[in-house]
């Protein structure tokens, strides 16, 4: 160990006006310290000694670590490579503005500081950016320098500093967009709210693009660190995050789009990248059975910090004692959720196809009609049935689907029989996943029904799990159906025209099975969360309707 005393940076720390030393966490702060400019080569210090400034100046250069002071106030500019004059730390300012910080996350934040004005030239971001990134890394210096450095390179390169009072909201995104920041929570924190299950994914992305989605996401996200700064200032106390309330009332299979869901997780990483640390609570109201499929899917690109602070409510769970009363003032919550408060926040809705602008935005692996795409077309003649087999031998797995209908009408049913009608290899059972057929051949469509054939009966034989749903040319239909038993479930698309002088009726289809563990586990931990979430529980029936 060198022969560095604890003591004489602790009469240091006196001098200059703040105790660093208190109990356990000076002696973390002081060792820490020690061995870090034992690293650096410095294998003495002589004792701080009171009125000798040049005898402490060399005490005062390895202290500070190159470092500038906290201060509110900006210090000049030190030239490269020399120290500035003064080393205090500014108590006040740490507890007004920064809040509360260990004498070692100050320590980092210092360091952090003096790393990034050598990279930047002294154009250092404020200390509650820096702090933000230290703290998604867990006050690993390097790990947050490397992080905000990257995201300054982004910044520039995409001139989001600019976005602010250059962005223009869409038309379409003014009429159609159902979010917007709505006064503050308990805690001081910036408000927004996100009807989600009102929105459409689809339409908007036909509209403004997945870039245009992402401006728009940014722009809010710039909007909320100008309202933390003005929340800090109006208040007694640091203010770092905003809230989020999301709404989800309306959520359906609508909303798993796959490439709107590609273009969600497209944006959630480039918001994790660049603001960390800014969502303070989330609050989830109104979750319907359909969520936990969402969940699953878009939870694993969230950062296990930030899924920490989500807090689920099904139903009206979110009325009862733990619910929104405990976070957001009474009088301020939204009238949509029965309270005192008026939202100006927009209830979104469809977007009518006329605003689609063509070629904004491609489906890339979505795309139906594209050769490689897991989407089929299939056409209909008069009485003409397509039907896809999905034996299932994994029960609570979750069957979906989503087609278009592209001429003509069309009516879907799905059936479950007990019996199996195909044989899954061993590998496909042992996978755990469901095996799908399609009768008369993949793409093609027959003039009976693989059940029709066998002389089953319906009600006998096999049942109607879902109702019949007549859908008409141009709609698009989304929709699920947990396969609680195991047996055979069979998807029928019948071809509804009145003649045979018609073009034949046409539709792209996509089906998917989830496997029950995911589905499961989305459960589970869902309820396993502060407030109850009666909508997930085994109140819920097997079906969820398709939606339009």
């Amino acid at each position: 160990m060198p022969r560095i005393k604890a003591k004489h940076v602790f009469q240091y720390g006196r001098s200059n006006g703040r105790s660093l030393i208190t109990n356990e966490e000076g002696k973390e702060l002081i060792e820490s310290f020690m061995l870090e400019v034992y690293a650096d080569g410095v294998k003495e210090l002589k004792p701080w000694k009171a009125d000798t400034l040049g005898h402490n100046a060399e005490l005062r250069r390895i202290v500070s670590r190159g470092a500038e002071p906290l201060s509110p106030t900006p210090v000049p500019e030190p030239k490269r490579h020399s120290q500035p004059d003064q080393y205090t730390l500014d108590s006040d300012y740490i507890k007004r503005y920064l809040g509360e910080l260990t004498p070692m996350q100050e320590s980092r934040l210092l360091q952090l500081r003096k790393l990034i004005a050598d990279l930047q030239k002294g154009k250092v971001p404020s200390d509650t950016t820096l702090l933000r990134f230290l703290r998604a890394r867990d006050f690993n210096v390097e790990k947050a320098r490397e992080m905000l450095s990257q995201s300054l390179l982004w910044r520039k390169k995409h001139q989001v500093d600019r976005i602010l009072s250059e962005y223009e909201t869409p038309d379409v995104v003014k009429q159609y967009f159902p979010g917007g920041w709505h006064h503050h929570d308990k805690d001081g924190r910036p408000l927004y709210i996100l009807r989600l299950g009102q929105m459409d994914v689809k339409g908007l992305l036909k509209s403004v693009g997945e870039d245009g989605l992402l401006k728009l996401t940014l722009h809010v996200c710039e909007e909320g660190l100008k309202l933390l700064e003005e929340a800090t200032r109006s208040s007694e106390h640091a203010v770092h995050s905003w809230c989020l309330l999301v709404d989800l009332d309306g959520l359906n299979m609508r909303h798993l789009w796959r490439p709107g869901v590609r273009a969600l997780l497209r944006i959630i990483q480039i918001v994790e990248a660049n603001y960390p640390e800014t969502m303070g609570r989330v609050l989830i109201v109104r979750a319907p059975r359909v969520f936990p499929i969402l969940w699953t899917i878009v939870s694993t690109f969230i950062d296990e910090n930030t899924r920490s602070k989500f807090l689920f409510y099904g139903g009206k769970d979110y009325l009862q004692p733990g619910g929104l009363l405990d976070y957001i003032p009474k009088d301020l919550i939204p009238d949509f959720l029965g309270g005192p408060c008026k939202s100006f926040v927009h209830e979104g809705g469809l977007v009518p196809k006329n605003l689609y602008v063509a070629g904004v935005f491609t489906e890339r692996d979505g795309d139906p009609l594209s050769e490689d795409s897991v989407y089929r077309c299939v056409s209909l003649g008069k009485g003409q049935f397509h039907e896809v087999i999905v034996v299932n031998r994994d029960p609570q797995s979750v069957l979906t689907w989503d087609f278009d209908v592209l001429r003509h009408d069309i009516a879907f049913t799905v059936y479950r029989s007990e019996q199996e009608l195909d044989h899954p290899t061993r590998d496909d059972v042992n996978s755990g996943l469901c095996v799908s057929v399609s009768g008369g051949g993949e793409d093609a469509a027959g003039a009976h029904s693989v059940l029709e054939q066998r002389g089953w009966r319906e009600g006998h034989h096999y049942h109607r799990v879902e109702p019949t749903l007549v859908c008409h040319d141009g709609e698009s239909i989304q929709g699920s159906h947990v396969m609680m038993e195991c047996g055979s479930y069979v998807l029928q698309w019948r071809s509804e025209l009145l003649d045979t002088t018609h073009r034949a009726a046409q539709l792209v289809y996509f089906h998917e099975t989830l496997a029950s563990h995911h589905y499961k586990g989305s459960m589970s931990s869902l309820q396993s969360g502060t407030s109850g979430f009666s909508c997930l529980s085994g109140k819920s029936a097997a079906s969820s309707c398709p939606s339009r």
